[in-house]
């Protein structure tokens, strides 16, 4: 088993290759059609029962070997982000203003760097599907996959998942049981009042006196409400409101995001921001409303799937490189929709002492590619077997 990083690292030109192409066109959620496209040229060429457009602009790859009746999924993101790229690389996004500064590009290269080993040597048995994944940046892509029919149209047992990740060792994995990652609830509250001239604040109904007590208030619910040894995170990120300083407006919008660890803790909170602004509202009179974007979910791993996977990691990286348990975190991954539907696992790959994802400057650590490949070509041999 220890052989197939050797093996990988043998034949890692065409990895990069995929990686290089992948990152030098980058595509933001839902508009991934050319990755879609590149990435569904190869996978025909290398023999998979390839679909496209489940999810919009998702590509799922199967492929049988043998009499096995178990089934799997490996999961690679595909989409960009709308950033700048600042490092000066010869592969460098050719896309003002869109970029892959969270190495979605890297994931997606790494599974189909292990796609085309399998398919040439195919020793495994069983069926192997292959999961790209558009808009995982909006926490759209993997509801639209599972809303077009993907677990109906390719059954599996499992599933499984990777990111890298800045500040962990370069090519260490980290795996943990339970939960690893935090569900995410982005919300739009629009508070609508009456509006006025500046001059005249009592002819008015301020929505901006409304929102800025709500944004206080909403901060009371993790200090007083969440148990110090719970997690979770309520952000107003964006305070929408008028135009002009001598101008009271008619409406105030707060965009928000939260973020919780235990399902019990996510319903708590909020509800919290549905009673307190409801409370904040009535006491300032004005009007609400609250626009619940996608439910969020906490990404668990499967317990013994894990410990499974830390098995067949140390094998083939040796104990010293894989971590387990390791840093759980308090972003999120729609990953955990999968998870939701399935046993899934979610693996870290460290990527070093650089920016982190989604900064200007964050780049992917080449090296890894390898060290990717081989781990997706271990979890399909052993599950596989």
């Amino acid at each position: 088993m220890n052989d197939i990083l050797a093996q990988v690292s043998a034949e890692k030109a065409s990895t990069e290759e995929f990686f290089k192409h992948i990152h030098a066109h980058p595509e933001l959620a839902f508009e991934e059609s050319g990755t879609a496209k590149y990435i569904a040229e190869k996978l025909r060429a290398w023999g998979y029962e390839v679909v496209e457009g489940i999810g919009k602009t998702g590509v799922v790859a199967r492929m049988k070997v043998g009499d096995g009746k178990a089934s799997i999924g490996l999961r690679a993101d595909t989409d960009a982000l709308p950033v700048e790229e600042a490092a000066d690389l010869d592969y460098k996004s050719t896309v003002p203003g869109k970029s892959h500064m969270c190495g979605h590009d890297a994931h997606a290269a790494m599974l189909l760097g292990a796609a085309e080993y399998l398919a040439k040597n195919k020793n495994f048995n069983g069926t192997l599907n292959l999961v790209f994944q558009p808009a995982e940046e909006i926490m759209g892509g993997a509801v639209a996959m599972l809303k077009d029919g993907l677990l109906e149209k390719f059954p599996m047992d499992r599933i499984f998942g990777m990111h890298n990740m800045p500040s962990l060792p370069t090519g260490v994995l980290y795996l943990t049981e339970g939960p690893i990652m935090a569900a995410v609830d982005n919300w739009e509250i629009v508070l609508t009042g009456k509006g006025s001239h500046g001059s005249m604040p009592e002819k008015s109904i301020d929505p901006v006196v409304a929102g800025s007590a709500l944004v206080m208030a909403l901060q009371t619910i993790v200090s007083r409400n969440v148990a110090p040894m719970d997690a979770a995170v309520v952000s107003v990120g964006a305070f929408l409101a008028g135009d002009a300083g001598n101008v009271i407006p008619q409406t105030a919008t707060l965009r928000m995001s939260t973020r919780t660890r235990k399902p019990e803790t996510r319903l708590m909170v909020l509800d919290k921001i549905r009673s307190i602004t409801k409370a904040i509202a009535e006491a300032y009179n004005v009007t609400y409303e609250i626009n619940e974007g996608q439910p969020g979910a906490v990404l668990v791993n499967e317990p013994e799937q894990t410990r499974e996977c830390v098995r067949i990691s140390q094998e083939v990286f040796g104990e010293e490189s894989v971590v387990c348990p390791g840093p759980t975190f308090m972003g999120s991954e729609d990953f955990a929709f999968f998870a939701q539907k399935i046993p899934g696992t979610y693996v870290f790959i460290g990527n070093g002492d650089t920016p982190m994802v989604h900064h200007p400057e964050y780049v992917f650590d080449i090296n890894n590619l390898p060290r990717g490949v081989a781990y997706w070509v271990a979890i399909a041999q052993n599950f596989l077997k």
